[in-house]
């Protein structure tokens, strides 16, 4: 499987898992996300991602998306993008 580099994660919400990441690229709901750090490698489905407080289907090059995370992740880790 291949992965495509599509963002990094600029903020965590502990209290509500919530990631904020800043896309480099398009990243839509039902995507396969791996998100890896020094001491973060998670894989998950892009589901439940927020722009400005507001629920999106898809979230645009340049723009930061709040994502529902199944685990802690950090800032700075990096957000790949899994293409079968």
């Amino acid at each position: 499987m291949a992965e495509k580099p599509i963002g990094k994660v600029t903020h965590f919400f502990t209290h509500l898992d919530v990631a904020v990441i800043e896309l480099s690229d398009t990243l839509k709901a039902g995507d396969k996300i791996h998100i890896k750090g020094a001491t973060t490698d998670i894989e998950q489905l892009a589901d439940s991602m927020q722009v400005d407080h507001k629920p999106v289907e898809e979230g645009k090059k340049g723009e930061s998306v709040g994502m529902k995370v199944k685990d802690r992740v950090r800032e700075g880790d990096e957000v790949f993008k899994v293409e079968a």
